[in-house]
């Protein structure tokens, strides 16, 4: 039964239409697949998706609540759609996601211009809350529904550019890294039914769809929660045959299941992208031990040797961890050297930020953020230079691109991405020339190589 943080949460006469609602996702891609269901029941129901907060009568926020910084942009976020309520009363704000689902019955007293709360279990019955609640007195929190677990297809509003889209295989995580607070907030892992997620990709690809990103909390977990349920590999095999989809990739994988079965699929299928984002989060066996990883540097070492093995130009994606507790020097250079050792193709690094909950909160001694800032940035000039070196070696080459639309820098470029780049984490290419189709995938030759982009005309 639905939580509500006030005895005046009763129904009203609504006093607005049309429907209109006007969305903010924040936080991941994962999170982004929620939002698009959110709006995907909306639109059933006769709502509108407007273009800007004063259009709507509905103001959504989709929150994250990984880390001290997306709570508080989330806050941010909140006060700013907060203000257009100001303006028009009659509007609603609704704040759903992570934000909730971990400071819940806080929520309503310290931001009473919201009118709904809503959990990341409760976040499909958005239609039936609004029309149940249509003009609240005073927030509403709805944070009790069991574990969602998106066994049955669920309606999805396109929030990203056509040519690609995210397809979640599996909802919360059953690792127990001493950072973390993602399993206290989304739950153990629960990987989706094969034939729920067939159905989803299918509908993907009859509107367009070229490219599939997997995402989970872990996608390389997938199935292992049921008995003699099919793993990633058979899923890959399957969503391979799907007409229509050209690009399929892997996101937030784990370094410790990274199997043979794995990349011999993805080494058989030419609709699997030669790609792979394993978070390895440090290179130091004593770092990595402290952050309950569950394995060692040597397994990382192994991991990525057995990936060039098997698909000798798999672009390799990962994050890393700068001043976790007990960081020495000496850890340091261990990760520093692993990362120059292996030549991740993508990399980001992200200061350790103490997560009230987890057990690393309490761990000792911390590393002053002014020492683990000058680590980070020895990271990324590492990797800055890495990239450099690899950008300028397609230069004068023909690449793939999936061509999405108008670059955001002008009007007159067009961009694109490889197939070595994920959508929206790793660099693009700006197209200069030639007759591009948007949504296609197309011959380009590359011209120049920018720091992190590329620039090249289609042939």
């Amino acid at each position: 039964m639905a939580l509500m943080n006030s005895k005046t949460c009763n129904p009203q006469p609504a006093t607005r239409n049309p429907k209109t609602v006007y969305p903010i996702s924040l936080g991941c891609p994962k999170n982004l697949v929620d939002t698009e269901i959110m709006l995907g029941h909306l639109t059933r129901e006769g709502w509108e998706v407007a273009a800007s907060p004063e259009a709507a009568s509905l103001l959504l926020v989709n929150t994250c609540a990984f880390i001290a910084s997306a709570s508080q942009e989330a806050v941010d976020t909140i006060l700013e759609l907060a203000r257009h309520k100001e303006a028009d009363p009659g509007k609603r704000l609704a704040v759903a996601g992570c934000l909730v689902q971990r400071y819940g019955r806080d929520l309503p007293s310290q931001l009473p211009e919201v009118d709904y709360f809503i959990g990341v279990n409760d976040f499909p019955r958005l239609p039936r809350i609004i029309e149940g609640f249509p003009i609240p007195e005073e927030p509403c929190l709805f944070q009790g529904a069991p574990l969602f677990d998106y066994a049955q297809p669920q309606p999805r509003y396109p929030a990203t550019r056509r040519a690609f889209a995210y397809l979640k295989i599996a909802e919360g995580c059953s690792h127990r890294c001493t950072y973390c607070t993602i399993p206290g907030i989304r739950g153990p892992l629960r990987s989706r039914p094969l034939a729920t997620l067939l159905a989803e990709a299918e509908v993907l690809a009859a509107s367009g769809v070229k490219e599939l990103n997997l995402v989970a909390q872990d996608t390389t977990a997938y199935g292992l929660d049921k008995k003699d349920a099919p793993g990633l590999p058979e899923l890959l095999r399957e969503l391979g045959k799907i007409q229509g989809i050209d690009w399929i990739r892997l996101l937030y994988g784990h370094p410790a299941r990274i199997t043979r079965e794995l990349l011999e699929t993805m080494a058989a299928h030419p609709r699997i992208c030669p790609y792979l984002d394993l978070p390895i989060q440090h290179g130091h066996d004593e770092m990595l031990r402290r952050m309950g990883r569950g394995y060692t540097r040597q397994d990382i070492l192994s991991a990525c040797r057995l990936i060039r093995e098997f698909i000798p130009h798999a672009a390799l994606r990962t994050t890393v961890m700068a001043g976790f507790p007990g960081e020495t020097e000496e850890h340091f250079a261990a990760l520093f050297d692993l990362i120059q050792e292996v030549g991740f193709e993508h990399l980001g690094v992200f200061l350790y930020s103490p997560e009230e909950g987890t057990p690393a909160a309490r761990f000792a001694p911390p590393v002053p953020r002014r020492i683990a800032r000058q680590r980070a940035g020895k990271i990324k000039a590492l990797q800055a230079q890495i990239v450099k070196e690899r950008l300028k070696s397609l230069k004068g080459a023909i690449q793939p691109v999936l061509v999405e639309g108008i670059s955001s820098e002008s009007d007159y470029l067009l961009t694109g991405r490889l197939i070595t780049q994920a959508p929206e984490i790793d660099g693009q290419v700006y197209i200069t020339g030639g007759e591009a189709r948007i949504g296609e995938i197309q011959p380009v030759l590359i011209k120049r190589a920018l720091p992190y982009d590329l620039v090249g005309e289609v042939q």
